[in-house]
């Protein structure tokens, strides 16, 4: 009998202690986008940077300089305006975010304008520069986004900063959703429906090059349709978010440089997360270990560094993040 007790004592010793472990564990979610295009391996990319699971080395050992006991992982999502509702609920604890489509949602305006304003989002970082995409088949007769008029074109999903952007191009060029056949199809089912001749455009926000494009064009007649011109004046100068800016030549196979506007990518995330835990996220984003895997893990890692961590942040930075930018001198 005292055996059985001991054993009997043992074994819950040991339940509480893997209790005990697994409380320790701290699991951070970061919504991303469709696994075609670039919020996703970014994504992946930074959950490893900024990941230190229970038994790994620490970094002074030369193992993981990520959050101690911290397990990230990228959570493909339907993209910006699903990520702020996401991370607003509570069901992400962070998400990748399009800077007009954070702002907007923080106050309330433009697009989300009549929605209720999700003042605890705030701000981890600025990430790099997306491009807008307007791909079209090369036989579709689209030259610019006027041609695009009776066309069929897919302006991804709503839920999506690229459906948002979408409708905001149609507007500065004087059309709109009902002066296009749309469509609302993302990723690979909107490449693979422009392949097998079933729309005649589509549009895509992402860091250049987006995986799913190079595929498109190395198999397939496409042309980038320019995004230039009054139209982008007029988008520009309407929304400060946005830039002018160009998609190199090369870019995409047989492809030129192909005039076009550009939003940032930033990582949002709750005011209710906790202080300490966002300042060793953003100190574990930026250590040397995490600009390597950056320079060496994507080609938009090179372009997210310490330096344009705070470019076009409209939104209030988280106070983990803040007093990290603050202990490097980036902010007062």
């Amino acid at each position: 009998m005292s055996k059985f007790i001991k054993l009997l004592a043992l074994s819950g010793a040991l339940l509480m202690g893997s209790a005990s472990y697994a409380q320790d564990i701290k699991f951070f979610t970061i919504g991303t986008g469709g696994t075609a295009y670039t919020y996703y391996p970014v994504g992946g990319m930074i959950a490893n940077a900024i990941s230190r699971p229970p038994g790994s080395r620490p970094c002074a050992e030369g193992g993981s300089c990520g959050v101690e006991n911290l397990i990230a992982s990228a959570v493909s999502s339907r993209g910006s305006v699903d990520n702020v509702n996401a991370i607003s609920s509570g069901l992400r604890n962070s998400g990748f975010v399009q800077a007009d489509v954070a702002y907007w949602a923080y106050s309330g305006t433009g697009t989300m304008k009549g929605q209720k304003a999700l003042k605890d989002l705030r701000a981890i970082a600025a990430l790099y520069p997306e491009h807008i995409h307007l791909v079209a088949r090369k036989g579709a007769k689209i030259k610019s986004v006027s041609d695009l008029k009776g066309k069929r074109v897919s302006l991804d999903e709503p839920g999506s900063g690229t459906y948002v952007d979408a409708n905001l191009i149609l507007e500065a060029n004087g059309l709109s959703e009902k002066s296009v056949k749309a469509e609302y199809l993302k990723g690979s089912a909107a490449t693979d429906a422009l392949k097998n001749g079933k729309i005649d455009a589509l549009f895509v926000v992402a860091g250049y090059p987006a995986g799913a494009i190079v595929e498109l064009a190395s198999s397939n007649d496409i042309t980038l349709v320019p995004i230039s011109g009054k139209g982008a004046q007029k988008l520009t100068k309407k929304y400060s978010f946005f830039s002018q800016d160009a998609i190199p030549a090369g870019t995409y196979e047989g492809i030129g440089k192909t005039d076009t506007v550009a939003v940032g990518a930033q990582w949002l995330t709750s005011a209710k997360e906790s202080d300490d835990l966002i300042y060793n996220i953003t100190k574990a984003l930026w250590n040397e270990k995490s600009r390597i895997l950056f320079d060496k893990g994507h080609s938009k890692g090179k372009v997210i560094t310490e330096a344009t961590a705070l470019d076009g942040i409209g939104i209030p930075l988280h106070n983990g993040a803040k007093k990290f930018y603050k202990e490097m001198g980036l902010t007062k």
